[in-house]
């Protein structure tokens, strides 16, 4: 479901006439939060020889420190009615030419052997499907955009 602009940072909110089309947050996955839990109860481990209470004191913050640092991290792909932002990356719908989507070995190639050393990539090993979003502005030697989403149909929809 869309978010709407009010969510939106201030800087980043469509004019009247920029409706936004698509929008994902590229949380992390399930596994992702669990190894972070882990990583964090290895502070007990350390601290606990000194006391039980900082052990989990330890654990805890450095939970919290993870989670802010994953939560913040976390790049949005927004398609608007003139523009398209994916993580800090923003372009004009007009300089966008092809638009396809990868699943699977198809998306593990775009991410590895067919990979173009120029792209822009806005990747997350926790999301399988990438899209490539190909770049027609002849003053910007980034031959395209690659970017993870959970909905690659809607995305390209979005933008096709």
């Amino acid at each position: 479901m869309p978010e709407s602009s009010a969510a939106m940072p201030a800087h980043h909110q469509p004019s009247q006439d920029d409706t936004v089309l698509f929008t994902e947050k590229l949380w992390p996955g399930f596994w992702i939060w669990l190894v972070a839990a882990g990583l964090a109860g290895a502070g007990i481990l350390v601290f606990a020889p000194i006391s039980t209470a900082a052990g989990f004191t330890a654990a805890a913050v450095l939970f919290a420190i993870e989670a802010a640092l994953l939560i913040l991290s976390t790049p949005a792909v927004t398609v608007t009615t003139r523009t398209l932002q994916v993580g800090r990356a923003s372009i004009e719908r007009g300089l966008i030419g092809k638009v396809e989507a990868f699943r699977d070995k198809e998306a593990t190639a775009e991410r590895g052997t067919r990979l173009n050393g120029l792209a822009y990539l806005c990747i997350r090993g926790w999301i399988d499907p990438v899209v490539r979003i190909e770049i027609k502005d002849p003053s910007d030697p980034t031959p395209y955009w690659l970017t993870s989403t959970r909905r690659p149909d809607e995305l390209v929809a979005a933008l096709t």
